[in-house]
């Protein structure tokens, strides 16, 4: 789990690409990181600090070779609360005592299990949060005082109802920004819409001469490292955010470092290292007067897609961040708090997936129901809460799915089963056939996705699914996935057998479009050897599409 020279293999080939990535992020996160401290109710100054500690810890300690971590959404909205009970000094413990927790988690091995949770719940999760950061800013979008409670839904309520105090040189930057960052992202996706929306909203501000609160001081150095200022006597009462900055560290930094592996051709990603990296990250950031950090989904997008091969990109993007506060911490002490208002408002919209929301409300009912279930438990309670709702849920439901599969009746043998002889002979020819029985849902959805991903010298897969019970949609994203791997692998994926209830499924979450073409769905074993026999002899002739029943 430590630091090796592994970990930049190739790097005299790829530096300049890593560099280029690191600024590229580093654009990306200073609009980031100043909301996020600023909405969290530690100030801009958090937000930067954990952005640059956080991000060159993690990027050297880390199980990802392209996660990028910092501040985020999903972050602010647990500390708003813990914040205003006891201070910025109790935030510090708080990142402390979760990041050796996150730490013993990854020296424990326990980084596999995070990755279980439905997709649903996940789904739901992000929809929630996303909801929770569009309903933090209404207070500094309207330029209103923060009206006192936990509840972020009420607090937005009772801000709007304080309209006659509304300032109107708020409401004006606050459009600027979200119209510039609108329009650049439909210009050309590679233009840093944050940092030109908050550019454009501080020019209009200042041109305009609006009264707007800004973001005020900015130290144009790095803090010294000390310890927080708790007593004893307080921690207690800090426990229950201690643990809910652990779980979602874990469970953010795991699907952001998952999400990494797909979209990059590099090293998959070391769980239990993850935990380590992101518990130390909190443990630095705690000595520095930052907030909890995470592994940011967007940020790592963006470093994945700017070309990013090695950690060095993400240590490279805090460097740069370092490089700013100290060359421009006047000019960002100008920035209205309404621009910054505005691009979290944007930033919560963008991170809600509405085809990927569609596909699994259209997916089944019990999967819709687990959506909207896991979103309103999020903005009504806490996140802790509306994962542990969640997952109750989908454990309920999956053992409703299990009952009901469970059947008696005789079934007519395969016209040609795999037997050992054969199973050779396909190997010769460089054919592999798995028959999965039983579910494939939440549970197993992993498990099934790490034992069939690491194939030999195969160049086709048959997957027989006929005599699958049950599939979730979490279970078909499983397979959606293991079929982008072996295509990404040039292994060709035939399905085999697959009922009709569950072709359908596979229709609506997406996952035949992930097949090279659609008549790689086939009806039996046999259709399926000849097509792959075929295939290999560099003879496989296009057929019909098929059709859900």
């Amino acid at each position: 789990m430590l630091p090796a020279a592994a970990d930049y293999r190739g790097l005299r080939g790829t530096w300049r690409g890593d560099l280029l990535a690191g600024v590229t992020v580093a654009i990306v996160a200073l609009p980031l990181a100043l909301g996020f401290g600023v909405a969290s109710g530690l100030g801009a100054e958090a937000g930067l600090i954990t952005a640059i500690v956080a991000g060159i810890v993690a990027g050297v300690f880390g199980g990802s070779d392209v996660q990028v971590s910092g501040p985020t959404g999903a972050m602010t909205v647990v500390l708003v609360p813990v914040v205003a009970s006891v201070g910025p000094d109790g935030v510090l413990i708080v990142a402390l005592l979760a990041g050796l927790l996150l730490v013993a988690a990854g020296v424990g091995r326990l980084g596999r299990y995070a990755s279980v949770l439905p997709w649903p719940v996940v789904e739901g999760f992000t929809a929630g949060v996303a909801i929770l950061i569009f309903l933090q800013q209404v207070p500094m979008a309207l330029g209103v005082p923060r009206p006192d409670g936990e509840n972020t839904a009420a607090v937005a309520v009772r801000a709007l109802a304080d309209a006659g105090n509304v300032h109107v040189g708020g409401l004006v930057v606050l459009a600027a920004v979200a119209v510039t960052m609108l329009t650049a992202s439909r210009l050309h996706h590679g233009l840093p819409a944050s940092l030109l929306g908050v550019a454009v909203g501080t020019a209009v501000a200042q041109v305009g001469g609006l009264d707007v609160a800004t973001i005020g001081h900015i130290p144009a150095s790095l803090p010294s490292p000390s310890l927080p200022d708790v007593s004893p006597g307080e921690i207690p009462g800090l426990l229950s955010a201690v643990m809910a900055v652990t779980a979602l560290a874990a469970v953010e930094s795991l699907l952001s470092a998952k999400v990494a592996d797909g979209m990059a051709d590099t090293r998959q990603h070391d769980p239990d290292r993850e935990l380590v990296g992101q518990g130390l990250a909190n443990v630095a950031v705690s000595f520095f007067g930052g907030m909890p950090a995470t592994g940011a989904i967007a940020r790592t997008a963006v470093n994945v897609r700017a070309g990013a091969s090695t950690r060095v990109a993400a240590i490279a993007h805090g460097l740069v961040l370092v490089v700013v506060v100290l060359a421009l911490a006047p000019t960002l002490a100008r920035v209205p708090l309404a621009a910054l208002a505005a691009v979290l408002m944007v930033t919560a919209v963008r991170m809600v997936e509405f085809g990927t929301v569609g596909r699994i409300l259209r997916s089944t009912r019990g999967d819709a129901t687990l959506l909207l279930v896991t979103a309103a438990a999020t903005v009504a309670f806490d996140l802790v809460v509306a994962v542990g709702v969640g997952v109750a849920l989908a454990s309920l439901l999956a053992l409703r799915a299990v009952a009901d599969a469970t059947t008696f009746e005789r079934e007519a043998a395969m016209p040609v089963d795999v037997d050992p002889v054969l199973e050779h002979a396909l190997l010769a020819d460089h054919i592999v056939t798995y028959r999965l029985d039983g579910a494939l849902f939440f549970g197993a959805a992993q498990r099934f996705l790490l034992e069939l991903t690491e194939v030999g010298d195969v160049r086709v897969v048959i997957l027989r699914l006929g005599r699958v019970r049950v599939l979730d949609s979490t279970g078909a994203v499983a397979l959606a996935d293991l079929i982008r791997h072996l295509q990404h692998h040039d292994v060709t994926v035939l399905l085999t057998s697959v009922r009709d209830e569950h072709l359908r499924l596979l229709e609506r979450v997406g996952v035949l479009d992930t097949l090279v073409h659609r008549n790689h769905v086939l009806p039996g074993i046999e259709q399926a050897l000849a097509h792959a026999r075929r295939h290999v002899a560099g003879e496989a002739q296009p057929a019909a599409r098929p059709q859900a029943a």
